[in-house]
């Protein structure tokens, strides 16, 4: 298993590198469209209708896909022989907190979209402004555990 995983490893890092941007693509702008359907399109109207399709369709098409790629392909990235030092490797360990905690926002977000689906979100915009932030705060320090290894 492991020489296939190393045969692999550059295709499984481009992979992973694509995948990630796109999940993130969505992590960074499916807030946004929260802000914008709950300060500018009252339930029922037709612009919110159109909030809906446009949050669902990032969502199932773009986000929840590209998560389950940036998984697939970095658990094969951690598990090629060489990559990581389970024993020693903090980096990977914090990595792999962040990663987690930009899964538990992806989800999140779910959530919201959801509650925007059948109009019960309570929300303010600013409140959608505010946890916009959480992708990219995750991101930098994925980015300076994975090119710095500072630890």
């Amino acid at each position: 298993m492991g020489d296939f995983l190393s045969t692999l490893y550059p295709w499984t890092k481009a992979l992973h590198v694509i995948a990630v941007i796109s999940w993130m693509a969505g992590l960074l702008y499916l807030p946004r469209l929260f802000v914008y359907h709950a300060e500018n399109a009252p339930a029922g109207s037709e612009k919110s209708e159109l909030f809906k399709v446009m949050e669902r369709k990032l969502l199932r098409l773009i986000m929840n896909p590209a998560m389950i790629v940036t998984w697939v392909a970095g658990l094969m990235l951690a598990f090629t022989p060489g990559i990581v030092d389970w024993s020693s490797d903090i980096w990977f360990h914090v990595k792999f907190a962040a990663i987690l905690g930009m899964t538990w926002f992806h989800h999140w977000l779910g959530y919201r979209r959801k509650e925007f689906e059948s109009d019960t979100n309570t929300r303010p915009g600013r409140r959608y402004r505010v946890m916009n932030e959480v992708p990219t705060l995750l991101m930098i320090v994925i980015v300076i555990m994975v090119i710095v290894r500072p630890f």
